[in-house]
């Protein structure tokens, strides 16, 4: 077995023992391996142990990335994670399947303008700056309800959740607090008629209290690849 299959593995085993401790199903949660920085041959390897989703932060090398790996676009699922800027829409509306940093209006509305005919709408999630953070992107929790009504309403678009990088904490009680508030944010984006389904949170760090919180999509990287750079 590869490092990278067994990096994996014991990924796979973290999240099936966070999903058992929280009373959750481990099939109910998806792994999205944050493959940023690293070359694509090392992403083929993840491929080939079963790892389907990859996620980008930097729009040209993703870009180069899936180019790279054409032969398995059909099976791979591509993730765009990082800040978005608007003359980097049109690429990652053309090339990417999700965007999970939807954090103001125009932004979706160029990559609904932008997302070409043919292809299947793209899956997006709104990030929130749950913690307040003035260094972080994302919109503020009260601004949400708003912003996902008018992104649900785009074409070319599939409004499917929420996502955050909350404050690092040390402490699991800590972690769980701004885990609890982005799953209440999303219970109540679907009282208000929302088909959503999506919380993406939880990395490396604080993955076991963003499952316990409801979690059902985790970033993890250096786990999976080790260190970067």
């Amino acid at each position: 077995m590869s490092v990278i299959a067994a990096n994996l593995q014991a990924v796979n085993q973290r999240i099936a023992a966070a999903a058992q401790q929280a009373g959750r199903q481990p099939g109910d949660i998806a792994l999205l391996a944050v493959s940023k920085t690293v070359s694509a041959d090392r992403v083929r390897a993840a491929a080939e142990a079963g790892q389907l989703a990859f996620g980008e932060n930097y729009v040209q090398e993703g870009v180069e990335k899936i180019a790279a790996l054409a032969d398995l676009r059909s099976r791979l699922q591509w993730h765009f994670i990082g800040p978005l800027q608007s003359n980097k829409t049109r690429l990652v509306a053309e090339h990417f399947d999700w965007v999970h940093a939807i954090d103001r209006l125009r932004i979706a509305e160029r990559l609904s303008a932008q997302r070409p005919a043919g292809m299947a709408p793209l899956q997006v999630c709104i990030q929130v700056n749950i913690s307040g953070e003035a260094s972080k992107s994302g919109v503020a929790p009260a601004d949400v309800p708003a912003l996902a009504q008018a992104v649900a309403a785009l074409p070319g678009l599939r409004l499917r959740g929420l996502m955050a990088i909350p404050e690092p904490e040390d402490d699991p009680v800590a972690q769980r607090r701004p885990f609890a508030a982005m799953r209440a944010l999303l219970d109540g984006l679907r009282e208000g008629g929302l088909d959503l389904d999506t919380l993406s949170m939880g990395m490396s760090g604080d993955m076991e209290a963003a499952i316990a919180e409801g979690a059902n999509l985790v970033r993890i990287g250096t786990a999976i690849f080790g260190a970067r750079g």
